[in-house]
């Protein structure tokens, strides 16, 4: 019951993230999806600013608390990739654009919140892989490369919103997917044995 609770986290936090920036790009006149980072909705004096910096924050503790999840059930550092992540989200959060000297600061948080979310999937592959759970293993690759893949086109090319949005879109999607396996699986909420 403990770990399922605790997985309800992946759930609540990715999914009040996406659809918080979202909406709050919507609602912003002049804002660009697919130009402009998702930070800025967080940026001082950013009319969406309150709601985008609490969607940070809910995402940063929900994916700590899928992270507790993942170490109870699976073996290997993906929990520690997933807390991580979450971490650097809620730094993020207290380091908005546009405030006196915090952008490079937000700039490295970001980075390495980038680099861990791609971590979560990429470091299950081996666990899921010897727990018979192959098909998982093979989207856990799957979603590892192409988050990466378009994390990395977002810092070198046009449409930055837009790629960045896509990689972060695929890592979420990992984090809810797998954290429904965790909730409501049959035979996944197995204990990890006591390092």
């Amino acid at each position: 019951m403990r770990v399922r609770l605790l997985a309800l986290g992946g759930i609540i936090g990715p999914t009040t993230f996406v659809a918080t920036w979202a909406i709050a790009g919507a609602s912003w006149t002049g804002y660009s999806p697919v130009e402009d980072a998702i930070s800025r909705l967080a940026a001082v004096h950013a009319p969406t600013q309150i709601a985008m910096t609490l969607a940070f924050v809910v995402f940063g503790l929900g994916v700590i608390a899928f992270g507790l999840a993942l170490r109870a059930t699976q073996p290997g550092p993906a929990w520690i990739a997933a807390i991580a992540t979450g971490a650097s989200t809620i730094a993020v959060a207290a380091t908005p654009l546009d405030a006196l000297s915090t952008d490079a600061l937000h700039g490295a948080f970001a980075t390495f919140g980038y680099l861990t979310l791609v971590l979560v999937p990429l470091l299950s592959v081996r666990p899921l892989s010897r727990a018979g759970r192959s098909g998982w293993a093979r989207c856990a690759v799957i979603v590892g490369v192409l988050s990466t893949a378009c994390l990395v086109t977002s810092t070198i090319g046009p449409a930055h919103g837009f790629w960045q949005r896509a990689g972060l879109v695929a890592g979420d999607v990992w984090i809810v997917a797998r954290s429904l396996d965790l909730c409501f699986g049959a035979d996944t909420v197995r204990p990890v044995p006591a390092r």
